[in-house]
């Protein structure tokens, strides 16, 4: 999926309007919002991420798993970009002071509200003094939690997007802790035209331990001799304990190039570095601005979300193709992302 991704989706899902929620206004002296009770291994707030700021050094941060965050926000009937928080392995813990529906989208992780298991993948009413709890992923590393109308979160350089590296966005530019406050907008039952719903099973991405990477030939293949080239469209790798927001670093067959770096250069996401000692590494959307490693490809955007969902020793297979099939798989996503309907359940 491209960057505009949000902005073509959000025009095409008139089934799903924007609900008349100020998402910029005033909370007044009473927080109304969710109270941190336990930060989980690694939560952070992420928004559709930061678009325009690499002349300056700073990248776009944003959502791992993009269409299990835009998912999250059409169950609660939100723009597609609004605030989110992006739970990481799992362990988070909310106490409710508002009135509002979530919906949590992503990986396999058990949800609670009071105790009481609930479903991924649909929405849920919550009251003020409600207690949320995800526990750990069974499957997949990456939830998405939305809340209608948007956490209400201050802009940094445009985005609310937190990247902890470069210490912006999200509360105070770094992972959610104890006793943090994420404000909202109340949300009035007996008025909200808003209704429980789910997106069908069948109709939930999969949560695979093996994925194949589509991945689109770099300008720079040529520095990779065909030979090489085949050894890394035929080879298995697993995901190392070194990988992160940043980049998935990769274990397997070595791939060499004819030179040892280039002059820095900007990185777009997904590309595939080969540093010299020879294991691929997938960027994501904390990578650097810039690098002078050379690079055999790009990923597109809709593998990366499910290499977002692998933990270490999870397997990966890149397969070439041109930019006119991704083109074509990007608009065939977004046709079938539109044309799917959500289950009313109430």
């Amino acid at each position: 999926m491209s960057a505009n991704l949000s902005e073509n989706l959000s025009q095409g899902l008139n089934q799903n309007p924007k609900q008349n929620l100020n998402h910029n206004s005033d909370q007044g002296d009473k927080f109304q919002g969710f109270i941190v009770k336990n930060p989980g291994m690694l939560t952070l707030l992420q928004d559709g991420g930061r678009f325009g700021a690499f002349a300056i050094g700073l990248t776009n941060g944003g959502p791992l798993d993009l269409p299990a965050f835009y998912w999250a926000n059409r169950l609660c009937s939100n723009e597609l970009d609004y605030c989110v928080v992006e739970v990481s392995i799992g362990g988070l813990i909310l106490c409710a002071t508002v009135d509002t529906l979530i919906a949590v989208t992503g990986a396999k992780m058990p949800l609670t509200i009071n105790g009481q298991a609930k479903a991924l993948w649909h929405s849920h009413k919550v009251q003020a003094g409600d207690t949320i709890e995800l526990g750990y992923a069974s499957s997949g590393m990456r939830c998405y939690l939305a809340v209608s109308g948007g956490f209400v979160i201050k802009p940094s350089f445009g985005s609310s997007s937190t990247v902890c590296r470069e210490s912006i966005g999200g509360l105070n530019g770094t992972k959610l802790q104890l006793n943090d406050c994420l404000p909202c907008t109340e949300l009035d039952f007996s008025q909200s035209k808003l209704r429980l719903c789910k997106l069908a099973e069948a109709d939930q991405p999969n949560i695979d331990k093996e994925v194949v990477l589509r991945t689109i030939p770099s300008y720079q293949q040529r520095h990779f001799s065909s030979h090489q080239q085949r050894l890394f469209y035929s080879s298995e790798y697993q995901v190392s304990k070194q990988s992160d927001r940043m980049g998935y670093r990769l274990e397997g067959q070595n791939i060499s190039a004819d030179i040892d770096g280039i002059l820095s250069e900007g990185i777009c996401h997904g590309a595939v570095q080969i540093p010299k000692d020879g294991q691929p590494i997938v960027l994501l959307n904390d990578r650097q601005t810039i690098g002078g490693y050379p690079k055999i490809g790009a990923v597109i955007a809709l593998d990366t979300a499910k290499l977002a969902q692998l933990g270490q020793g999870g397997k990966v297979r890149f397969e070439p193709i041109s930019m006119e099939k991704a083109h074509n798989l990007y608009h065939l996503n977004l046709s079938l992302f539109t044309r799917t309907q959500l289950v009313v359940c109430d």
